[in-house]
């Protein structure tokens, strides 16, 4: 089950990045990967063009595998594995499995 959502703070646990922190740019729920801001940058050669008028390279962030990232708990500000619970109305949210807080 892949409920991580653009937007959310990760930490990744696994790699050459293990420890680094950033919030999710892209979800590729086909490939299972997501991209992290600040994680696995790559360099991108460009042509001159507008938005790029000298050319050059350009670095970019590549995406990674959904299994080598962990949620980030708010209160805790630790990362923590989550389940997916259904309020009094019927509405899903996920839930923190060390405080066991919304996240």
């Amino acid at each position: 089950m892949l409920s991580l959502k653009r937007g959310d703070t990760v930490q990744v646990m696994a790699g050459a990045e293990n420890g680094k922190r950033g919030k999710i740019l892209n979800v590729d729920r086909k490939g299972n990967r997501v991209t992290v801001q600040g994680v696995n940058l790559r360099y991108k050669h460009v042509k001159r063009s507008q938005q790029h008028p000298q050319g050059g390279r350009i670095q970019v962030e590549g995406p990674i595998h959904f299994s080598n990232v962990q949620l980030v708990d708010s209160s805790t500000d630790k990362p923590t594995r989550f389940r997916a619970e259904a309020d009094k109305d019927g509405k899903k949210t996920r839930v923190s499995t060390k405080s066991g807080k919304s996240v």
